[in-house]
């Protein structure tokens, strides 16, 4: 496992849980954690898992995260008071506001908004953005049908999120909730999905005033030094290559 790095980055020395373990990178998927943990006020460590070097493939990840994918939790305060271990990033956000009561309603009504829109985003926006990532900026070989296919269906979902927000300040209605900081991180490379952000006035209206939230800001800036361009093809078959579909 690799080396921690302690992220207290406001004074929360009255926190009344335990520091939470995170493993992760600064990716959408790992932002949206730092995000959470920063909008409730959990005091939390980062431990990087560099899905560059190979991190995610380390049997203490494996441990944590079967499916060798960032983000997973360690939490030693769980529901019933002994340690908890989790991953997938909705899985993550929804225990959050289960344990500090945020950013999930309380009622009934409310509440399966925010699942409905929170599951949109893990069924449609992070697996089609993230498609539309790999073709137009990592594939080997450029691929006009793939290309297109994506990044249309990009611009179909940030159809649906505009329309969406053309009648409710968040995209579950009147409240922030676990949706909106779910869906954001992913949002945030527009220009790498073919997007142009002006184009869903509204969306963009939502995008903005979630880029101004403090907590938003410095949960984005948790392990976003560390984060550099593919730099060969060793990174690049870790990453998409034969190491990814190995038996573990």
């Amino acid at each position: 496992m690799v080396d921690v790095a302690i992220h207290r980055l406001h004074d929360r020395s009255q926190e009344p849980f335990p520091m939470i373990d995170v493993y992760s990178w600064p990716t959408p998927n790992g932002h949206k954690i730092h995000i959470m943990l920063e909008e409730c006020g959990l005091a939390y460590k980062v431990h990087p898992i560099n899905i560059g070097a190979g991190d995610q493939f380390g049997e203490d990840f494996l441990k944590i995260s079967p499916n060798n994918k960032i983000p997973a939790i360690v939490d030693p305060d769980g529901p019933d008071g002994k340690p908890i271990s989790l991953f997938e990033s909705g899985a993550i956000l929804l225990y959050l506001a289960g344990k500090t009561g945020k950013f999930l309603p309380e009622d009934v009504r409310g509440k399966y908004d925010a699942l409905q829109w929170l599951m949109f985003q893990m069924g449609g926006v992070g697996p089609m953005l993230g498609q539309a990532h790999h073709f137009r900026m990592y594939a080997p070989q450029q691929i006009e049908y793939a290309i297109n296919r994506y990044t249309n269906e990009a611009k179909r979902l940030y159809g649906v999120i505009d329309k969406q927000l053309s009648e409710h300040a968040w995209l579950a209605g009147s409240e922030y909730s676990v949706a909106d900081i779910a869906t954001f991180p992913w949002l945030r490379s527009w220009q790498n999905q073919g997007v142009e952000l002006d184009d869903y006035p509204h969306l963009k209206r939502w995008f903005l005033e979630i880029a101004e939230r403090p907590a938003v800001q410095r949960g984005v800036a948790v392990l976003a030094q560390e984060r550099k361009p593919l730099s060969g093809d060793k990174e690049r078959e870790i990453l998409f290559g034969a190491t990814q579909y190995q038996r573990r």
